[in-house]
């Protein structure tokens, strides 16, 4: 039940993203329609403030945290809460190591998007200069909300397995659904990355 509810409640929360899609997309439509033949288009304008390798590093980070979170879904499945051997052998790791290794990685990307809104505000690319910086921080924004709550949620699951003496069925549920919502979180954002950052 827990693991249907997360599912519908992740359903609804796409819904949320779609309407800012829809927005974003829209936006782009009127704005280009307006600029003069042959001028810098507003998004032109605002894509060509992007540091794309730092961009795409920043993205790789994401993406990768997809990879270890589901490690540690396998050691959940399995009932393998800590590590068995050395912190060295990673292949010995447990749903805590590769939890911790994912929150790590989550959270690294979000101090990356804070140095990017850092270098755009510094520029200019602020969220109140045009239509175009508006969906920009709207979107990138509201994504980065989200992978704080999944961070929250990664310290959540986390503190229980501390705190109980045996790691339950509950437990190894609630690590699923927690990944569930990291791999949600991290498919918006390769959708984001390449609207933003890719198509122009």
């Amino acid at each position: 039940m827990v693991a249907v509810g997360t599912w519908i409640w992740l359903a609804s929360d796409l819904m949320f993203f779609a309407a800012l899609f829809a927005a974003y997309f829209n936006l782009r439509s009127i704005t280009n329609a307006a600029a003069p033949a042959g001028s810098e288009t507003l998004w032109e304008w605002g894509t060509a403030h992007f540091n794309m390798p730092f961009a795409v590093t920043n993205t790789l980070i994401l993406i990768l945290s997809s990879v270890t979170c589901q490690m540690g879904v396998w050691k959940a499945e399995r009932g393998q809460v800590g590590r068995t051997g050395s912190l060295l052998q990673v292949g010995q790791w447990g749903l805590r190591e590769w939890y911790i290794l994912t929150f790590i990685m989550g959270a690294v990307f979000i101090g990356g998007q804070a140095t990017e809104y850092a270098t755009l505000v510094a520029e200019g690319f602020t969220l109140s200069t045009n239509a175009y910086t508006s969906a920009f921080f709207l979107a990138t924004g509201f994504h980065g909300l989200h992978v704080t709550g999944g961070l929250i949620a990664f310290l959540f699951m986390l503190g229980r397995t501390y705190m109980s003496r045996t790691f339950t069925h509950e437990q190894a549920v609630h690590a699923v659904v927690t990944s569930y919502y990291w791999h949600f979180v991290d498919a918006i954002w390769i959708i984001l990355f390449g609207v933003i950052y890719i198509l122009r």
